[in-house]
């Protein structure tokens, strides 16, 4: 597939034109310059055309080991990847020096650049948009990213520097990464019992990559990666967007997104980090395993806590990382230590699994894979209907639900309506009746009992049907 690459310096809505070749609002927007650190991929469409487009970061002058030299950095890695570039400029404020430096940037290169006008919306945008002729890259393209107007023009130059048989249909070939997860809020589950099906260990595999900001979360991937795909560096609270990478592991095929350090919303006062905080919640409900990595040494920070719990409460698979582990001195205590801290404070999460690890030397590395494939079996485990209710009539036997108001509360059946995670409906005479410490009971029993440890388990409460309420209606 054609591979496209978005290319000028900051703020003239590179990111703009990015999410309106994908269709979908992806990358974050801010009028501020400098918001894109990352390179982020994404399939494109435009008219009829179909290629592969790279949102990069706003080239900037710069040397040494700054952020922003490693912003260039990956930016130009982008520029060697595609086939082509889209230089933009903005034909409203003008041309710059940065401009002019760049573009000859790219014409060293030798690959085809398509010089790209935008904001040609404005009213005063001609004498920018005439100015952009004595950059040497061709005619430029005028366009509105914000609009969409201009399209069909950029189609054609497209067109015309790789020429029509560049582009062609591509089989599909089965995709899991898109499929929609579905969660059912306890109290409102019905349906029938679907069919147990064994566990297919060849899908893909989507992964979310989350925790506090500066905890290693991206060198983590990196490592994973064998390269130096997304930015790193000490500052904390480098990720911004929530980038997604593909891999294979053991012939599996990987989808993984870092997302943006997760403060305390109290902290949480800038437009921009709320929205790489939504960004990040999204890539949370997309994913299938959720890894949240601790500092291994500041581990169980309010915020670590409260991310786990969120985790579980949008029914994701979770897995703990305790990363930066190369710096951890007397391992076996602090190993100790920090199992128990995960038993006690996520009481909720009871047998999730939890690796230490080190990004920055790749120990750790294939434990914690996996404990992510044998978590998301967990996740996608189900139980007959059988078994279910030869184990219900051992534990309510043992402990039946307590009385209220001097009358019995008799439970019926119980059968798991759906997985991803685990969902079961109790059917009982009084649900109102049943209290929260006796289906704490039930579920600790289901994830003990099935080996469901770690992984959020739902569990409704309904009312059997009366089968004779449709006669007591008809001779009412």
């Amino acid at each position: 597939m054609v591979t496209i690459a978005i290319i000028g310096r900051p703020n003239v809505g590179k990111s703009t034109l990015f999410n309106r070749l994908v269709g979908k609002k992806l990358a974050l927007v801010d009028d501020r310059p400098g918001v894109t650190r990352d390179r982020r991929n994404g399939d494109a469409r435009l008219l009829d055309l179909e290629f592969e487009i790279i949102d990069t970061a706003g080239l900037e002058e710069t040397i040494g080991d700054t952020l922003e030299a490693r912003m260039r950095a990956q930016t130009e890695l982008a520029m060697d990847l595609a086939d082509l570039s889209l230089f933009m400029v903005d034909a409203k404020s003008g041309l710059t020096p940065q401009d002019k430096v760049f573009g000859e940037v790219l014409r060293r290169r030798g690959k085809p650049v398509i010089l790209v006008a935008n904001k040609a919306e404005a009213k005063n945008s001609s004498e920018g948009f005439y100015d952009a002729f004595t950059l040497g890259l061709g005619e430029p393209v005028a366009i509105s990213a914000e609009h969409g107007e201009g399209m069909g023009d950029l189609r054609d130059a497209i067109v015309a520097a790789l020429g029509q048989n560049a582009f062609y249909e591509e089989e599909d070939d089965e995709d899991d990464f898109g499929a929609e997860v579905t969660i059912l809020p306890a109290g409102e589950i019905d349906g029938e019992e679907e069919p147990v099906e064994a566990y297919d260990a060849t899908k893909p595999l989507r992964i979310a990559i989350v925790g506090r900001p500066n905890a290693g979360k991206s060198t983590l991937i990196n490592r994973f990666l064998g390269q130096d795909r997304l930015l790193t560096g000490p500052e904390a609270g480098i990720t911004r967007d929530s980038i997604s990478v593909e891999w294979e592991w053991r012939g599996r095929r990987i989808k993984m997104f870092d997302t943006a350090g997760m403060r305390r919303r109290a902290k949480v006062q800038e437009k921009l980090e709320k929205l790489s905080v939504a960004d990040g919640l999204r890539a949370i409900k997309f994913a299938e395993v959720v890894v949240v990595v601790f500092d291994a040494t500041i581990p169980f920070e309010r915020q670590d806590l409260s991310i786990s719990d969120l985790i579980m409460r949008e029914g994701r698979a979770p897995v703990i990382a305790f990363n930066k582990w190369d710096l951890v001195e007397d391992r076996q205590a602090v190993l100790a230590d920090l199992r128990e801290k995960t038993e006690r404070l996520l009481p909720q999460a009871r047998g999730i699994k939890a690796v230490p690890v080190s990004g920055e030397t790749g120990d750790g590395l294939d434990r914690l894979m996996q404990a992510i494939t044998e978590t998301h079996e967990t996740w996608n485990k189900r139980i007959s209907t059988a078994k279910l209710n030869q184990w219900l009539e051992r534990v309510v036997g043992h402990h039946p639900p307590p009385a209220v108001a001097g009358r019995r509360v008799t439970i019926k059946y119980m059968t798991q309506v759906k997985s991803r995670p685990p969902t079961f409906m109790l059917s009982t005479t009084r649900p109102e009746a049943l209290n929260a410490a006796y289906t704490r009971y039930l579920v600790n029993g289901l994830r003990e009992s099935f080996g469901l440890a770690g992984v959020p388990i739902r569990l409704g409460l309904r009312k059997p049907d009366n089968p004779f309420a449709s006669r007591a209606k008809k001779y009412t």
